[in-house]
């Protein structure tokens, strides 16, 4: 039987298949304070790059499908999960139409439920922030590999979702550029909830980068 993510608590609803339709740079902010779901760990998420497939020199998608990054290119809704520098992975949801390649890293959760498996699974934290703040910390915290990549972030089939609660994203995002990447870097397709300590190291603002609102 196929593992498949719960979403029947604390009045917690998975998001439709529409939510994730439209372009990475509009699907990344509204995907802030959502709910990361794995078994019965959680953590909302707080930050977010949006990825744009063929346009965009930084996207795996950039030069088309391959076996790695077959996912991106499929089904809206699904989780991109890839092995970043032989050191981590990386989670990523899958938007925009079938074949356009579009995907939203997910940078960093505060986690909501589930922090002793959390703290177990990242023994090196020292802090309750330091548990999710970074693309391969909230994997490692959700326990999310190869074996996710391709989960249904809408129906939970695969043991991933991602959720609503009722509380909405942050009417002026934090915005800037994106990190750790080499081509493209300038443009501001990172966003986060601003003030939110779980913010991963290299994401927090500086001074001179400003909260705005998403285009």
């Amino acid at each position: 039987m196929a593992e498949r993510a719960g979403v029947d608590r604390n009045g917690w609803g998975p998001l439709g298949r529409e939510f994730f339709l439209g372009d990475a740079r509009a699907v990344a902010p509204t995907l802030l304070n959502k709910l990361l779901v794995r078994g019965e760990v959680a953590g909302r998420i707080v930050e977010v790059e949006a990825y744009r497939g063929a346009v965009d020199p930084a996207s795996h998608a950039y030069r088309g499908p391959t076996r790695r990054n077959a996912t991106m290119f499929g089904p809206p809704g699904h989780l991109y999960v890839y092995f970043s520098y032989g050191v981590h992975w990386c989670a990523n949801a899958v938007c925009g139409p079938v074949g356009t390649g579009h995907a939203v890293l997910l940078r960093a959760l505060a986690p909501v439920t589930g922090t002793d498996q959390m703290w177990s699974r990242r023994p090196g934290a020292r802090r309750a922030q330091d548990l999710c703040s970074g693309p391969g910390k909230l994997c490692q915290a959700l326990e999310v590999g190869r074996e996710q990549d391709g989960a249904d972030l809408v129906t939970g089939e695969g043991g991933v979702l991602i959720a609503a609660d009722g509380c909405p994203p942050p009417a002026r995002p934090g915005r800037g550029p994106r990190i750790g990447i080499s081509v493209a870097a300038e443009h501001r397709w990172r966003w986060w909830v601003p003030g939110d300590p779980n913010v991963s190291r290299g994401g927090r603002p500086r001074a001179r980068v400003t909260s705005e609102r998403a285009p």
